[in-house]
């Protein structure tokens, strides 16, 4: 892929999807969204044209609505695309679950089928390292086995299995699917961050927002899981570092056909207590918690062993733990209320 192509970005309005916009606009790509706005913004992309510079080309359009997708397809010359859309919380996914199949399989389904109509063979998929569930080994590397526990990741799983059908069907077809767990920070202007429409289901927009006093205190899931604290353990990864690997993947696409499966994460552990206590290190007052029981779906620990992707394109994580938190902790204070302030 070449500078001053046209990438199609499902979901380029929500927390991931508008800082890879920016690194594709950055990096002279020529950008083109499609989300609903079901939790995301249309202010985010604002913010996106301001901080590139550069125009991008929106349109309010449900993944599953076949006619409305054929028509931007119809009118742009996509040459990739890179596909975020999908309902994402493991908590709620085990209370909807069909919301969650209908959305993230049904969507991806009928995304596939227009991309075929129109030709376009490569594809970068947001996957999930909540795929491998309750790991048997760890750091976990792509050839762990996948156990998923929750409607969600076996929405991304069902996914997976759907692009490697379609790619068998069209062997031109080139996928590349990247599993990440916990992205968490903020573009360092403060501009662009995480910003959920209601209570937020990831812990540190939660964190963030009991920072500001929108919330009282952080609910810990369950404290007598089997890690040092017995709170969970998640490989939190700087939402720049995940949206440099999608704008990196999108140079390989053209390495090969088929479906591939990557990791991206820091190989890394932070237990949800250690976030707290890390959180209000950064804001500079410790943050009110209380430990609820554990939830539905929720596994005791994941984190990725991203050596395969580092070996083959020279990609890795620069940012710590403590610069996730001073980015996100920096957009909560300048959007106190989110993207409507």
């Amino acid at each position: 892929m070449t500078n001053g192509s046209t990438i199609l970005v499902t979901g380029g309005a929500g927390f991931i999807g508008s800082h890879t916009c920016l690194a594709l606009l950055d990096y002279g790509y020529e950008v083109v969204v499609v989300d609903n706005h079901d939790n995301s913004s249309p202010m985010a992309l604002e913010r996106v044209r301001k901080l590139a510079g550069r125009p991008l080309t929106a349109y309010d359009v449900d993944m599953r609505n076949r006619d409305a997708l054929d028509g931007v397809f119809a009118a742009h010359p996509v040459e990739a695309v890179i596909h975020f859309a999908a309902r994402k919380a493991v908590g709620e996914s085990m209370r909807m679950p069909l919301a969650y199949y209908d959305t993230n399989v049904g969507g991806t389904a009928t995304l596939l089928r227009v991309m075929a109509a129109y030709g376009v063979q490569k594809m970068i998929f947001s996957s999930s390292c909540s795929i491998y569930g309750n790991a048997l080994r760890l750091p976990l590397d792509e050839d762990s086995p996948a156990r998923p526990t929750n409607p969600y990741a076996r929405s991304k799983w069902i996914c997976e299995q759907l692009m490697a059908d379609a790619c068998v069907a069209n062997p031109k077809l080139s996928v590349i699917a990247l599993r990440y767990f916990n992205p968490i920070g903020a573009h360092p202007s403060g501009e662009l961050g995480e910003d959920p429409k209601s209570v937020p289901n990831n812990l540190m927009p939660y964190l963030a927002q009991v920072a500001i006093g929108r919330l009282d205190k952080v609910t810990v899931f369950g404290a007598d899981y089997p890690t040092p604290d017995g709170t969970c353990v998640r490989d939190y990864i700087h939402v720049v570092d995940l949206a440099d690997g999608h704008r990196l993947a999108i140079e390989h696409l053209t390495d090969e056909t088929g479906l591939r499966v990557l990791n991206l994460g820091t190989g890394v552990g932070v237990s949800v207590l250690e976030l707290v206590t890390a959180f209000g290190e950064v804001c500079g007052t410790p943050l009110p918690h209380r430990i609820a029981a554990r939830r539905p779906g929720d596994v005791p620990e994941l984190v990725a062993d991203s050596r395969r992707v580092e070996r083959a394109w020279g990609w890795r994580t620069t940012r710590d733990i403590a610069v996730m938190c001073t980015d996100a902790w920096r957009f909560q204070q300048l959007n106190p209320t989110g993207y409507g302030s």
